[in-house]
């Protein structure tokens, strides 16, 4: 599988999203459309940055009962995009319902989307996980855990911290998706996020996609951001 590197557009409206990538020229980088733009932009959004050559990772993280997210994956399905979550919290019983969700709603000739399951947010500290979520297990045996039901429910992968992506290579396979956001580099704050590192030390872990936003949205060259991002994670 061919590592890369997923640009977060977490912008609120489709003129910035669009503003921004036209910085690019005709390279097209894989891009997340996340809750900001797609609650800001609607749907439309989703077609035209498909129409424009981009891969799509759309990051909604649904968690609700099965049947909700299988009927929601179902429509989700059929936006031509190439990779969707839910959160893994919400059993693998409701993993296994957007999976037949997405599988339904794929039109037939097109490859399905990759799906995977979010274990811990990035902005949860070790002390979080304990004293406010209540789970006294390790961060590391607590996204272990939940991605071994990720995978018994038939999800391609998970999002977890780039820290947590050979406990998860270890406890899945090396197949396994880890998707990891929680990227930034010495000389940048980690603004929001708890648990985060490097492209390079990424790359060395076990990661298969980073995804980054603020390092390469907010710099004062996006281009050379994203260049270096992707050739320090897939030494191109």
């Amino acid at each position: 599988m061919e590592k890369d590197v997923i640009i977060a557009c977490d912008f609120p409206s489709q003129e910035a999203t669009l503003a921004f990538l036209e910085r690019f020229g005709d390279e097209r980088p894989f891009v997340k459309i996340g809750m900001e733009l797609f609650y800001g932009a609607g749907p439309d959004i989703v077609k035209k940055l498909r129409d424009r050559g981009h891969r799509i990772f759309l990051d909604l993280k649904l968690h609700d009962i099965p049947n909700t997210v299988r009927k929601a994956m179902r429509v989700l399905a059929a936006q031509d995009i190439d990779m969707v979550n839910v959160h893994a919290a919400g059993t693998r019983e409701m993993m296994a319902a957007a999976l037949q969700g997405l599988n339904e709603g794929t039109p037939e000739g097109r490859k399905r989307p990759y799906l995977i399951a979010v274990t811990q947010l990035t902005s949860t500290s070790p002390q979080a996980l304990a004293d406010q979520l209540y789970i006294s297990r390790s961060m590391e045996d607590t996204i272990a855990g939940y991605a071994r039901n990720a995978k018994e429910a038939g999800l391609d992968g998970v999002v977890c911290s780039p820290l947590e992506a050979a406990a998860v290579k270890k406890a899945c396979g090396q197949e396994f998706l880890a998707v990891t956001p929680g990227i930034r580099y010495p000389d940048t704050g980690a603004d929001d996020q708890s648990r985060v590192t490097t492209p390079e030390r990424a790359r060395q872990i076990g990661s298969d996609f980073i995804v980054i936003g603020r390092p390469i949205t907010a710099a004062d060259d996006p281009v050379a951001a994203y260049h270096k991002a992707r050739r320090e994670f897939t030494g191109k």
